[in-house]
């Protein structure tokens, strides 16, 4: 039986994350949710509806991520997981649509599956323009320098467990979700998007509902394609 492991980076998300953890399937051997230095009821409320709490005092998505991927490497299993599944905490992903992100991975032994959040499956203002013009950006490059054919740098992602050990992450903040799919890129490892519904968030934004987090996100992205792409 294929062991999942879902990581979850959350700050702030006392409402949401209960509903995150509910809709997971129950085919998921363990939700990990990383609090990221949460200020209200988060660990509470996700330890009560059955998830592994952490803290990272560090304030940063990477880090969070990291933090969490530092669990599972330590954690004593019987079977080390076989894919690890990222999403976020504020309930703007469908969780109960894990089990088509990880079936590519099950099925045609795929390294790597980005949700994609495609138009037709967006909820109207649940992606801000900023973010929108930053993947159509992103992607781009990434078409560009490596013939990707990538549309999104959608949050909700699955991954062998061996892959992503060996991508040897290392982004602490916003350049999180880029570093992975161009360190795939690079590794030539096999990846798949699977378009997913998206909808608006419970709660504000910490990265595209600010303008300090909307360029900050911005600069890190460009930074990580420009340093892949001249490597």
């Amino acid at each position: 039986m294929t062991k999942i492991v879902v990581i979850i980076p959350a700050y702030n998300e006392e409402e949401s994350i209960p509903l995150v953890i509910k809709d997971i399937p129950n085919s998921v051997e363990e939700v990990v949710v990383v609090s990221n230095n949460s200020t209200d009821n988060t660990e509470t409320n996700a330890q009560n509806a059955g998830a592994t709490v952490l803290v990272e005092h560090q304030k940063g998505y990477g880090y969070a991520c990291l933090k969490g991927m530092e669990y599972v490497a330590n954690f004593e299993y019987t079977e080390r997981p076989d894919i690890i599944v990222f999403l976020d905490g504020d309930y703007s992903d469908f969780p109960e649509e894990l089990t088509k992100i990880v079936q590519p991975i099950i099925d045609e032994n795929i390294d790597f599956v980005v949700g994609a959040r495609v138009k037709e499956l967006r909820e109207e203002g649940s992606m801000t323009k900023p973010q929108i013009f930053g993947n159509w950006l992103a992607t781009s490059l990434m078409k560009l320098f490596f013939r990707s054919t990538f549309t999104d740098l959608g949050p909700f992602r699955a991954i062998k467990y061996d892959s992503l050990l060996a991508l040897k992450m290392e982004d602490k903040t916003y350049g999180w979700t880029v570093e992975m799919q161009l360190k795939v890129l690079k590794q030539k490892l096999s990846y798949k998007e699977i378009p997913v519904n998206y909808r608006n968030r419970i709660g504000v934004s910490k990265v595209s509902g600010t303008i300090k987090g909307a360029i900050f996100a911005g600069v890190k992205i460009l930074t990580w394609i420009f340093k892949y792409s001249f490597k």
